[in-house]
């Protein structure tokens, strides 16, 4: 069966207002529209990195007991839990894990070239 979410555990966890710590999550596929609809985002168009910001409030649809993961939440996310959401949302969201290759125009060697990160990671 075609697998669309994917469990994960952040490695500090979210700490919401009320001082509850949260690291068990879902994260599903990314639609086009979670990867086209952010670029119109005046926070977006402002600042390019606040792109996974916005990505990963579309695509993250569970974190602890939080009812609606919002930009909101995922700005107070610690640094380690965004770059390893960020990782995740990179790695599942490669088909098959395919990357383009990249050859070298004097020698003609192929090299597989590195996945693109989202967000700047």
């Amino acid at each position: 069966m075609f697998q669309t979410e994917y469990e994960f555990t952040l490695p500090l966890g979210y700490v919401d207002e009320h001082g509850n710590l949260h690291r068990e999550g879902v994260m599903r596929l990314a639609t086009a529209a979670d990867e086209i609809l952010p670029l119109k985002d005046p926070r977006v168009q402002k600042n390019p990195a606040y792109l996974i910001v916005i990505l990963l409030s579309r695509v993250v649809t569970r974190l602890g007991g939080i009812e609606a993961i919002t930009p909101h939440s995922i700005e107070q996310l610690f640094a380690a839990d965004l770059s390893h959401l960020q990782s995740l949302y990179n790695q599942i969201n490669q088909v098959n894990g395919a990357q383009p290759a990249a050859t070298c125009p004097q020698c003609q060697h192929t090299f597989a070239s590195e996945p693109l990160a989202l967000g700047g990671s």
